[in-house]
């Protein structure tokens, strides 16, 4: 991704790199299936790693990783790190647009 304003909004940006899942539908079946594995696959790997590492190996709290966290607990390891690798892009390519830096918690706003 070169230029951030391509998209209009920072939801599309993992449907962008394939971290959406697919939708199937033939007559009056409908239902999603995996992920659609479109756009870069090594910013994907990536977005992956990042996500599988901050929910296994990172001791600080946020509040992207305590969700991934209860994900996990409801869905599996698996399907929580795709979780948080889209919602990690979507937070990404939201930082970029406004040039803010992270914040590990909620409540602490920059000043």
């Amino acid at each position: 991704m070169d230029v951030p304003q391509r998209f209009a909004r920072s939801k599309a940006v993992g449907a962008h790199f394939g971290l959406t899942p697919k939708a199937f539908s033939s007559g009056e079946t409908d239902y999603t299936g995996r992920i659609s594995r479109c756009g870069d696959a090594l910013m994907r790997a990536t977005l992956y790693e990042a996500a599988h590492t901050l929910l296994t190996h990172t001791r600080r709290w946020c509040s992207l990783k305590a969700w991934g966290v209860r994900v996990a607990q409801r869905r599996g390891l698996q399907k929580a790190t795709i979780a948080v690798a889209r919602k990690l892009a979507v937070i990404l390519h939201r930082m970029w647009m406004d040039e803010t830096e992270f914040r590990w918690s909620a409540t602490s706003v920059a000043t």
